[in-house]
């Protein structure tokens, strides 16, 4: 095992990994969990009604291409049997991406946030890290140095300034670190609410979760 994962590129690996994850993420849906979400204090906040319509707008053409190809090559056995495997597990991802950004939100632990965008993203961010909370929706996001923004149907609709930088990884693998972060939440005055609250509950002098505190992992 460790010697295929030697010989395996890391990108191949990693994109494996976000298969798997949509594929889990397809049962998670079908029996109504969400992943992350573990304890009594933890809190989620939904970040997929955004794209929904673009998402299932999408799936309806591939059904429909895929119904089209396989009247064009229904003389041609071999081709239209590659071929609808192919439509079909191209189907099923585009599903199972919907399907990753319902059931892997945003989680609020008492000490930490826990950001994604589906399968693509997975931060997690010290409380204690957060100096400023804003709400703020944004339609375009330029590539910029210690950013990052988890935008949903290329909407962030709240920015987060921390103290120090956070490590978060690519879906190739390529990792950097930033000190924003902007995502996207269904209801971002209510998890801005209870983001504040957690922040101001935080031990210190400011009870706003100014102190430092080591970099965070990112998978």
């Amino acid at each position: 095992m460790n010697t295929l994962k030697t010989l395996t590129p890391t990108p191949v690996r990693r994109l494996v990994g976000h298969e798997l994850r949509i594929l889990v993420s397809l049962s998670l849906w079908v029996t109504r969990r969400r992943h992350g979400v573990r304890h009594a204090g933890d809190l989620a906040f939904g970040h997929a009604r955004g794209q929904a319509a673009i998402m299932y707008g999408l799936t309806f053409v591939c059904v429909v291409e895929s119904f089209g190809m396989a009247v064009l090559l229904r003389n041609w056995p071999t081709a239209h049997a590659v071929m609808l495997v192919v439509d079909v597990y191209g189907v099923i991802l585009m599903i199972g991406l919907h399907a990753a950004s319902v059931t892997r939100p945003h989680v609020l632990s008492p000490d930490a946030l826990r950001v994604r965008q589906g399968a693509h993203r997975d931060l997690r961010i010290p409380l204690a890290l957060i100096t400023a909370v804003r709400s703020e929706r944004r339609f375009t996001h330029e590539p910029a140095a210690g950013v990052l923004d988890l935008p949903v149907a290329s909407t962030t609709s709240l920015t987060l300034e921390l103290a120090g930088p956070v490590t978060t990884t690519g879906l190739l693998g390529k990792q950097r670190e930033v000190t924003t972060v902007r995502l996207h939440a269904d209801e971002p005055d209510r998890l801005a609410t209870a983001l504040r609250e957690r922040l101001a509950a935080l031990p210190g002098p400011s009870g706003a979760g100014t102190g430092a505190a080591p970099h965070a992992g990112a998978n």
